[in-house]
């Protein structure tokens, strides 16, 4: 208001002239001789685009859609090689992940509308199922091995990775069992913040690190620590808890050498130039990786047309599918993903911040911290700044088990957003939805106008 006043007081100290050519100021109007007044009004513009009370809603759905599409073009331009190396097809890979989201997304849309209810009386199923599903990896003959970790569970055809069901389940688990304790008044002794959610979360890393998943671990104390971070935790707590982790992690780094390899590599002591006696393999991944995002420019080298996939990044549909994204679509690419990433940690903590209830507010909080530090871990192994732990670029990385966990988890995330203030009151005004007019038009729904279907 105040830019507008002296942008006003300024038109009429100037004045008009009946001489001057007509309409260059009453055309564009005094504001159009102010920047700063037009750059207000877009900043005000904005900031009501995202004060709407679906905006959290309509951003999880739209960044959750563009991050599917990205990754079944990138599963298919990087699989397709590694499917033909194996004697298969070159749509192997790419029709797997399809089958995948094509069951994710019912389950994603069930769980949009379902109530928080229903995900409160899951969250001791979810977490009894995470701990025997891992506990299973580690019987020979039941679980499954790769590269000398055993993570996987055969089903059929399929492999499951319980590991990626056990973030849900702490995030779900987590936020009801602290919703209760706020319910009863018992969150002002930090002692109940941590029991017993420290040591379910002990038992659950504990079962990970047994199929040597320490980028999973990870992701599961990220969890914990917002879980504690939302419910208040005393900050000397919450400080000796990350020491303590962080002591934790070291122990678990110096304790396997191939990990303490890595670890050295990352920080530069060990030579990763060609020798006589073959390359450094504890450094080949991260030189490799760096070249593929160096060699794609600004605008990339092409869809499809990468020459690292061709036998030299290993796991290039996996933990490294960035590297192929940079490699084939360059700096604007790699961008873009890191945007939508970060456009999902702000509407996942809107989510958070204007959720009704505090299981809502918790569990909100829980399951952004997971995806967007997963994403962030991801990334910065491929670039340099991490360590490389193992884990994949959620939603784009290919695996059956880390899509639909993910999608479910964000399919709770759009239901506490249709719980946000207003939200209700926006879908009604809205009109009836796609899905309901589909549902209509099959006998199954109710008109508009309430009267039954046709």
């Amino acid at each position: 208001m105040y830019v507008r006043t002296v942008s006003d007081s300024a038109g009429d100290a100037l004045g008009t002239d009946e001489d001057e050519e007509p309409g260059l100021y009453a055309a564009d109007g005094p504001a159009a001789a102010s920047p700063v007044s037009v750059f207000g009004e877009r900043v005000r513009a904005w900031r009501a685009l995202l004060d709407r009370p679906l905006t959290s809603y309509y951003l999880i759905v739209g960044i959750t859609t563009l991050l599917l599409s990205l990754g079944l073009v990138m599963v298919l331009s990087t699989g397709s090689v590694s499917d033909l190396a194996y004697g298969l097809s070159p749509y192997h890979d790419f029709m797997w992940q399809f089958l995948g989201i094509a069951v994710g997304v019912p389950m994603m849309w069930l769980a949009a509308r379902s109530s928080p209810r229903l995900f409160r009386a899951a969250a001791y199923p979810l977490i009894a199922i995470s701990m025997i599903g891992l506990g299973l990896t580690l019987i020979h003959g039941v679980g499954v091995s790769q590269n000398g970790a055993s993570r996987w569970i055969a089903m059929g055809p399929v492999t499951f990775q319980p590991s990626e069901l056990a973030k849900l389940a702490l995030a779900v688990w987590g936020a009801d069992l602290l919703a209760r304790k706020e319910k009863l008044g018992l969150l002002a002794d930090w002692r109940h913040m941590l029991v017993p959610l420290m040591p379910g979360t002990g038992v659950l890393a504990m079962l990970v690190m047994g199929g040597d998943d320490l980028g999973t671990t990870f992701i599961l104390l990220c969890i914990f620590l917002a879980l504690l971070w939302i419910a208040g935790t005393p900050g000397r707590v919450f400080t000796a808890l990350l020491i303590l982790m962080g002591l934790v992690l070291l122990l678990l780094i110096v304790t396997a050498s191939y990990r303490l390899k890595r670890i050295v590599g990352f920080l530069g002591t060990q030579n990763t130039q060609n020798t006589s006696a073959g390359q450094n393999w504890a450094t080949w991944q991260a030189v490799q990786g760096k070249d593929a995002l160096g060699s794609g420019g600004i605008f990339g080298v092409g869809l499809g047309a990468s020459r690292e996939k061709w036998g030299w990044l290993p796991n290039s549909t996996s933990d490294f599918i960035f590297a192929i994204i940079g490699e084939e679509l360059g700096l604007v690419g790699t961008l873009c993903v890191t945007v939508l990433y970060g456009g999902l940690a702000y509407a996942g903590l809107r989510v958070a911040r204007r959720a009704p209830d505090t299981f809502s507010r918790l569990a909100a909080a829980a399951i952004t911290a997971w995806i967007v530090m997963q994403a962030v871990v991801n990334i910065g192994a491929v670039i340099g700044v991490l360590p490389i732990t193992g884990v994949p670029l959620p939603l784009v990385s290919k695996g059956l088990s880390s899509v639909l966990v993910t999608m479910l988890a964000l399919g709770m995330l759009m239901s506490f957003a249709r719980r946000e203030p207003g939200a209700a009151e926006a879908f009604a005004a809205r009109g009836p939805s796609v899905s309901s007019r589909v549902l209509s038009w099959l006998g199954l729904g109710t008109r508009h106008d309430g009267g039954p279907g046709p």
